[in-house]
């Protein structure tokens, strides 16, 4: 794989600062039982990197003692972790939302037969990867029978309650650009999403997030190859709007990554650029558990031009529309 750190730096992007932290972001491993094209975490069945159980007890104490009120469980597959279960259960037992995003093929994996109940019992909010309502675009970016078996999954979530009025249990769908291009509109997409998975399939979701690709891992890799990374950077430049700079993610959203070392968004983890702060290169879930972030200086390269770019773009999909 083609690396593109050396390319993201130095930056014209402006510099920002932490706000008051709202979510914890936890990748919980790399291992997935899928290999994506646009991935930026180059995940893959063969990843071996997984959070152990003394590092999510870390993470507990961090919740406890921050007052978090949300995490946003990410990998890879977050459930293919051994003890996914154990930190749901504990983060609903205080009152944690939490978010769950899901490869939709996972709930016929072997070993995970029980898992959507599982997810619907704790009242899990589901973000579900679904790039298009077209098998062909799927299959392409996600795999050979990857949509059949993520309209299968959304039928059985739909079965246990999701997305179903008065159910309150909320099932979220996200899309990726199949290339080098900026997301459409957010609202006009989840009208033909919706449209187009209820008249083919009678499945019904709560909302679609668009998220921009960043030019990092195995997105910026293929940009690379293919010559046009230089390209596709400019179009995102050239597509800023300062306007979302208020609304990025970064600002009130933690990152740790499966050793719980801490970023300031997903994409900076793996960029390899942590959080730092008086003199450590990096700083571990553990060191902080009682410490204020606010104001903290925001490590910034050119990919954040992807967040800022258009409509803006952030794990809850567009900032403005």
């Amino acid at each position: 794989m083609l690396d593109t750190t050396h390319l993201l730096s130095p930056t014209t992007f402006p510099a920002i600062s932490r706000g008051r932290l709202e979510t914890l972001q936890i990748n919980l491993g790399y291992r997935c039982n899928q290999t994506c094209k646009h991935c930026h975490v180059n995940a893959g069945p063969t990843r071996t990197e997984m959070m152990g159980r003394n590092t999510i007890d870390d993470v507990l104490c961090f919740i406890d003692r921050q007052r978090i009120q949300s995490i946003d469980l990410t990998g890879g597959a977050p459930e293919l972790n051994d003890h996914f279960r154990y930190l749901v259960a504990e983060a609903r037992e205080r009152g944690v939302k939490v978010i769950d995003r899901c490869n939709l093929s996972i709930l016929e994996e072997p070993q995970q037969e029980t898992l959507g109940r599982f997810l619907s019992q704790q009242q899990v909010e589901i973000v579900a990867s679904l790039p298009c309502y077209l098998q062909e675009n799927v299959d392409q970016q996600r795999g050979a029978g990857v949509y059949d078996a993520s309209i299968r999954g959304l039928r059985q979530l739909n079965a246990l309650g999701y997305a179903q009025e008065g159910s309150g249990l909320v099932l979220n769908l996200v899309y990726n650009p199949l290339g080098p291009a900026l997301p459409p509109s957010q609202y006009s997409l989840e009208t033909d999403f919706k449209r187009r998975l209820w008249e083919d399939h009678g499945i019904r979701f709560s909302q679609l997030f668009t998220i921009t690709n960043m030019p990092i891992s195995r997105f910026g890799s293929m940009l690379l190859s293919k010559g046009v990374f230089h390209d596709y950077l400019d179009l995102l430049k050239s597509a800023y709007s300062s306007d979302n700079l208020e609304t990025v993610m970064c600002r009130n959203l933690l990152s740790v990554d499966w050793q719980g070392y801490l970023y300031d968004c997903d994409f900076n983890q793996m960029l390899q650029m942590p959080i730092v702060r008086e003199g450590k290169d990096r700083i571990h879930i553990s060191e902080v558990s009682r410490q204020s972030l606010d104001g903290w200086a925001i490590r910034i390269a050119e990919h954040c031009y992807g967040c800022t770019a258009g409509q803006g773009s952030s794990c809850g999909g567009a900032l403005s529309d």
